[in-house]
């Protein structure tokens, strides 16, 4: 891949309804992936991300916003690649502009609790009347068709079943520290958009894709039947360990934790030669993998006095000598700055337009590599709300500077 390599989509063009973090990360990957992207902002506050501390600046990180020209970190990750706009949609000339853009759009994403696009005049129904074949997707908590109230993740997160998944049994549900369902649902609202895509290719006509946060989230959920597992005797929830496929989870060590998989016999044989235990491949409670399950709390204390005992890395090595799976389980900060997910883009810098800064700030990029196309950003963000309100409303709309002024004297951008 090189740098003179076009993107995917580009010559695509995204008109941006979308605000927080599900509906923006959607748009984000679009940009990613060549996607011309105009974010829509309300005049009086913007998207809810601004707001989200820390901020960035001359003074460098900080937890309050102290300059005007501070930017939020979540705004500079999410707000990457696009131009920024400023309409206010309860305003009958903004709608007319939004039309207008549709008119010389491919897609429309939007995020807002279901039935509120609708009711602000700029559903899929306003957008297919200015452009019929426009491919309009709809990013909701419990889909378009259920107006069930807003949802953030930790919402979904509790209703998909998911926080009862991971914990020990009697422990409380445990929330999974990343945005899941704020991450999961825009990866297939993409997936959606780049079918209906697809499938306008061959019929000329475009759709409305409707994606459910509830729905994305309970699906993967869904990958293990509980229902079977209740029905066994077997443990649903797991904590540091799962013993159904035992040895597998994350063990202790003197300074910090590995994650090991000895699943299969020439795994656990391994396991135990690196253990400097050979003789537990020979011990009746396991000896092949059935027993090694059922006698999992047995196993799992063996490993645990061994690796205890010992630094992560001398854990990991030995491991690696006997070719078992293994990792030291790492804190974000490292992770992120991998080489592996550096090289490839998976992660990305981030930095203020006009001021450095001295801490190493990343973000996702596109984790995707094409043998004959690249991913990333174009240099534009939308610093303050309604950037790029001239560049989109003349170049693109053909507006005059009266036109423009007269929509800014009303309050319509």
């Amino acid at each position: 891949m090189t740098n003179d390599q076009s993107r995917p989509l580009e010559g695509l063009r995204v008109i941006d309804l979308t605000r927080a973090l599900a509906g923006p990360y959607a748009t984000l990957l679009l940009a990613g992936l060549g996607a011309e992207v105009i974010k829509i902002e309300d005049p009086h506050g913007g998207d809810l991300a601004r707001d989200n501390s820390p901020y960035v600046g001359r003074d460098g990180i900080t937890v309050e916003r102290t300059h005007d020209d501070d930017i939020s970190i979540s705004h500079l990750a999410r707000a990457r690649g696009k131009r920024g706009v400023s309409l206010n949609l309860k305003s009958a000339a903004a709608r007319a502009v939004f039309a207008d853009l549709c008119s010389h759009a491919d897609i429309v994403v939007e995020n807002f609790a279901a039935g509120t696009a609708d009711r602000l005049g700029v559903g899929y129904e306003v957008a297919k009347a200015a452009k019929p074949d426009i491919i309009y997707c709809s990013l909701s908590g419990f889909g378009a068709d259920r107006p069930d109230g807003k949802a953030m993740d930790v919402i979904i997160q509790a209703l998909s079943g998911a926080m009862y998944t991971s914990g020990d049994p009697d422990a409380p549900p445990v929330r999974m520290g990343i945005p899941v369902a704020d991450m999961l649902a825009p990866v297939f609202a993409v997936i959606g958009i780049l079918s209906a895509l697809e499938q306008r290719h061959r019929t000329g006509e475009g759709q409305h894709i409707d994606v459910s946060m509830l729905g994305a989230l309970t699906s993967f959920v869904a990958i293990e039947n509980w229902s079977a597992l209740a029905a066994a005797g077997m443990p649903a929830r797991t904590g540091l360990t799962v013993q159904r496929l035992s040895p597998f989870g994350v063990f202790a060590c003197a300074d910090g934790y590995v994650a090991i998989v000895g699943v299969h016999e020439k795994l656990a044989q391994g396991l135990f030669r690196a253990m400097g235990r050979p003789e537990l491949g020979r011990d009746a409670r396991f000896v092949g993998r059935d027993l090694r399950v059922a006698n999992a709390t047995a196993l799992e204390a063996e490993i645990t006095a061994w690796s205890s005992r010992h630094a992560v890395a001398d854990v990991v090595a030995a491991l690696q000598a006997e070719g078992v799976p293994v990792a030291p389980v790492r804190h974000p900060e490292e992770a992120l700055i991998d080489p592996r997910v550096v090289e490839r883009g998976e992660t990305t810098p981030l930095a203020h337009p006009s001021y450095p800064s001295t801490v190493d700030l990343r973000s996702v990029g596109v984790p995707i590599t094409f043998s004959s196309a690249r991913t990333g950003f174009d240099d534009v963000l939308p610093v303050h709300i309604g950037e790029h309100n001239a560049e989109v409303f003349r170049d693109l709309l053909g507006y005059d500077d009266a036109q423009i002024a007269a929509l800014a004297l009303d309050g319509s951008i």
